[in-house]
């Protein structure tokens, strides 16, 4: 019996092996290619682009250091990186994740650590940091229901939570082609990577 495939070959030529991901497999030119074509909202956003993930991630990043300007660099790090499986296993909506069940999430968490190690971050964030970074992911997507995603500000203030005004005021989400979206994610993982 031929034994499944479980490893994607990625353009710089590293095999990445889903079940068994090792930091030396992953590559942030990788990531920044493959979160630049995966949508957010399943691709149902205003305008000529898609809305990626790694759109989103910088975004996050933007508004993890507002919110917490005294964390450090790492962590900043940490947080355009929160969803950087994404470049290989996508952007699930949650109802999916949870009929995959727990192979999902035991998945992501390998890659998670992968890449983690990768940038000389711990395979595991701290608990308080993830919730920060979480923080962060929810004022994204408060920002993206309610400019690109059709919802009123009163649907994301009750999916996402009621926003403070001034956090958000001169927030805009840019929906640009994918090879500026990557390269905007590539140059903001270096200027971090220089930083630590």
């Amino acid at each position: 019996m031929a034994q499944t495939r479980a490893w994607q070959r990625m353009l710089s030529g590293r095999r990445l092996d889903l079940l068994d991901p090792t930091p030396m497999d992953i590559e942030i030119e990788d990531i920044a290619h493959g979160l630049a074509f995966v949508a957010r909202w399943n691709g149902q956003t205003r305008g000529d682009y898609a809305y990626s993930v790694a759109e989103h991630s910088i975004l996050v990043e933007e508004i993890f250091r507002r919110l917490y300007p005294k964390e450090p660099i790492k962590w900043q790090l940490a947080a355009l990186l929160h969803d950087a499986p994404e470049y290989v296993i996508g952007d699930m909506i949650s109802p999916v994740k949870a009929a995959i069940g727990p192979d999902y999430g035991a998945l992501d968490e390998r890659l998670t650590a992968a890449i983690h190690i990768r940038f000389g971050l711990p395979a595991k964030i701290p608990a308080t940091i993830k919730k920060k970074i979480k923080k962060a992911d929810k004022v994204s997507a408060w920002l993206e229901a309610t400019q690109i995603a059709g919802f009123s500000e009163a649907e994301s203030n009750r999916f996402f939570g009621r926003m403070n005004p001034d956090l958000v005021r001169d927030l805009r989400i840019h929906l640009r082609p994918p090879v500026e979206t990557r390269n905007a994610f590539t140059r903001r993982h270096a200027e971090l990577m220089a930083a630590l």
